[in-house]
């Protein structure tokens, strides 16, 4: 994907080296006992109770001061330039979709309100609660934020296979796009009908069409914004359906357990989110998007 030389957006919130912004959490029975073996010699001295009552307050405070050697270790120039430029990239994407989405409402007759992107790795607090790398890339409506932990990009190429940054700008453009149904009042009249729903089932399926249309309009973003900004490589859209396909419900359970339960879906199967987002694509129109008249 063509991104270099582009705005970044001002919306993005990066607290990648603020550190765990989680607020405590009782340690593990591993943890517990290997800082006894730190605790006991420092008990015998006044100065050794003072260094644990600034570790104590430290690591209550969401500060693991055990992680500093290997963080110092970890965090080398390299991997650091690696990031920022990991970051930087999200940050065109997201100034992209502005442009996109915002010339869409203004046709429409109506004013796109920019959502707002935190970059974090580990964990961090978000309007809908705690946020940690294992729940993924998620929009939360509450604060109209999309949040993102970056060692997702690095779990979708190694564990599923899915490289490229394209692949990285589909699943950003995905989440912008629960940012439009949250505008449309989507969101919120799929939660009015999932609370009058009968059975898990039917919640289930209602979820996935609204998974299938933000993949949708994700395929709207990438049409238009290769239009106006010419900014897709050969490859770029099989990233695209590749990511699709590796995260589609079917092959993460299969995955996972061996077999594949439709009505447990929630994002739809490899197929679905890969046909969604050719019709976004292929259409760039809204109209074509229509998940909830299968």
């Amino acid at each position: 994907m063509k991104w270099k030389g582009r705005r970044k957006s001002t919306n993005v919130d990066d607290r990648r080296f603020r550190g765990n912004t989680r607020r405590f959490r009782v340690p593990s029975i591993q943890t517990i006992l290997f800082l006894l073996q730190i605790i006991k010699p420092l008990l015998k001295s006044k100065f050794g109770i003072f260094i644990l009552i600034v570790g104590g307050f430290l690591y209550f405070s969401g500060f693991n001061p055990l992680s500093l050697e290997s963080t110092s270790k970890s965090d080398t120039s390299q991997n650091r330039q690696a990031d920022d430029e990991k970051a930087a990239f999200i940050s065109t994407v997201l100034a992209d979709t502005e442009d996109i989405w915002r010339d869409i409402f203004a046709k429409a007759g109506y004013r796109y309100t920019e959502p707002k992107l935190v970059l974090y790795r580990g964990s961090t607090s978000s309007g809908c609660g705690y946020a940690s790398a294992q729940m993924g890339p998620f929009y939360c409506p509450t604060d109209q934020t999309i949040y993102i932990d970056l060692s997702f990009y690095d779990e979708l190429e190694l564990k599923y296979g899915a490289s490229g940054d394209f692949a990285q700008a589909y699943i950003l453009a995905h989440e912008v796009g629960h940012h439009v149904q949250n505008l449309e009042g989507t969101l919120q009249k799929v939660q009015n009908a999932k609370q009058q729903s009968f059975g898990k089932k039917a919640q289930n399926a209602l979820q996935v069409r609204v998974e299938l249309q933000a993949d949708c309009y994700s395929g709207i973003w990438a049409n238009r914004a290769h239009k106006t900004k010419d900014i897709l490589e050969e490859g770029d859209i099989e990233e695209a359906l590749n990511a699709a396909s590796s995260i589609g419900d079917d092959r993460l359970q299969k995955q996972a357990t061996g077999y594949v339960s439709p009505d447990s879906f929630t994002h739809g199967s490899s197929k679905q989110r890969m046909s969604w987002f050719l019709k976004g694509f292929k259409s760039g129109d809204l109209k074509s998007c229509n998940t909830f008249k299968l």
